[in-house]
Order: structure tokens, then C-alpha cells, then sequence
């Protein structure tokens, strides 16, 4: 890991993968449906699943697809791959509810976000969330997992005018927070999407990589949020029984 400059001033997160288990919780979701699809093969329902996802959602971003066909699209695919040919919107509708109820019920914060997040607030640290995730579904999930309390404001593309991996979003983040970007760190799962645009931006990207996958050897990467604090020198929790 590259040397680190001096301390920010405020932190942003993405949520899904940094802070949240979105991947495990998808995983989840994509079973249930498969189940009522009698698709038989989770790993290439999986494969098809991302690409479309980034395929359909990125157009999404882009004011190309309302919410709902974006959607429509991924659920489309993946019926198309267990050999049903046709299916109809109200069905598309019918199967991405129960994904997203399932997909909802298995969401898990990461063991080490709560305590990472107590620590970097009680040091002065100005935290925000900033993600491609639709608002209307943001704020429900920072609170049912206890997250929200932690951040000064939650920035989302649906709302910013903007998606990751636009610079906009990132200074709006900043902008709320009252800091210039350049005093403001980026954490996030995704190259691209995080890390490219956090640096066009002018914040400081780290990479987030739980998986511990082949990185960016040019990119500030860690593999928990116990590093973020060791990079910041905010001391975490004492550790159980500790007196």
C-alpha cells in the first residue's frame, strides 16, 4: 500500500460491498427467482446476471431506461437463459418484487463496518455515503441496518443528477459535506465506478477489496475497514475484555 498523505477531512462510502453484503444478498434474490423460472445452473445465471445488471443499469444511469425497464431487462435475460422465450411485463414485475424481497431480507452489514464507522466519526471525521443505488431504497436499508446515524448526508444518483462514475456526484457529496474534494477520501468496491471517478473528482480513491482479487497495483487498496482506520491513525474499538 502506497504511503499516506496527510489525514481528510471526510470520508465517503459506497454502501453496496464496502459497508453492505449486496453480492451475498443477490445471490439470494437471483436463487429465488431462478427457482420459480426452474433455471438449473446458479453459476451462469450468475455470469448473466452481473453482465446484464451492468448493461442495463449503466443505461439506466444514463436517462436511457426508466427504473422499471432496466429491470424488466435483467429479469428478461435470465428467463430467455432457462428457455423461456416470452414473458410478459407484468410478470417481469412479478418476478423482480420477489427478488428484491428476498434480496432485502438477506441483507448483512460487514463485521467491520459499524465499528470502523464509530471510530472515524468520533475522531471529527465527516462521513457520507455516495452511491448509484436509487434513494427511495438507500435510506430504508441504512436504517434497517443501523448505518444511518453514522453519516452526515447520503448523496445517490437518482437525485445528484449524476451516477458514479461522473466527478458531479463526488463534489455534491463534498459540497454537503463543506469540504473541498482534495481533503475528502473515496472508499469503494469498484475500479471504475469508485475509484476512477472519485480521482476525477480530485479525491483520494481506496479500493475496497474484500475478495482479495488481483488490484491496481497504482490504487490505494485494503482489504477491511480496519486498514482504513490505520491509514487515517483513528485508533478502533479495544478489543473484548480489554481494560
Amino acid at each position: 500500500m502506497p504511503n499516506n498523505p496527510a489525514t481528510p477531512a471526510a470520508i465517503c462510502f459506497d454502501l453496496d460491498d464496502t459497508l453492505i453484503d449486496d453480492a451475498g444478498a443477490s445471490s439470494a434474490g437471483l436463487r429465488a427467482v431462478m427457482e420459480r423460472l426452474g433455471h438449473p445452473d446458479f453459476g451462469a445465471a450468475r455470469s448473466l446476471w452481473d453482465v446484464q445488471t451492468e448493461i442495463s443499469f449503466g443505461a439506466y444511469l444514463r436517462g436511457e431506461l426508466s427504473l422499471d425497464q432496466q429491470r424488466r431487462e435483467r429479469i428478461r435475460a435470465l428467463a430467455v437463459q432457462a428457455g423461456h422465450s416470452e414473458i410478459s411485463d407484468h410478470h417481469c414485475d412479478e418476478l423482480y418484487r420477489l427478488y428484491l424481497e428476498t434480496h432485502r431480507s438477506s441483507w448483512q452489514v460487514f463485521a467491520d463496518a459499524h465499528p470502523a464507522l464509530q471510530a472515524l466519526g468520533s475522531a471529527g471525521l465527516r462521513l457520507a455515503v455516495v452511491t448509484n443505488g436509487p434513494e427511495q431504497m438507500q435510506h430504508p436499508k441504512l436504517q434497517s441496518m443501523e448505518l444511518a446515524g453514522y453519516f452526515h448526508t447520503v448523496v445517490c444518483a437518482d437525485t445528484a443528477g449524476a451516477g458514479k462514475p461522473e466527478p458531479r456526484i463526488f463534489e455534491a457529496a463534498a459540497q454537503r459535506l463543506g469540504v473541498d474534494p482534495a481533503d475528502c477520501w473515496h472508499v469503494g468496491d469498484q475500479v471504475q465506478a469508485d475509484a476512477v471517478g472519485a480521482v476525477a473528482s480530485g479525491m483520494r480513491p481506496v479500493v475496497i477489496d474484500r475478495q482479495r482479487r488481483a488490484g491496481d497495483e497504482g490504487l490505494t487498496t485494503i482489504t477491511s475497514l480496519d486498514e482504513l482506520l490505520s491509514m487515517t491513525g483513528v485508533s478502533g474499538p479495544a478489543p473484548a475484555g480489554t481494560l
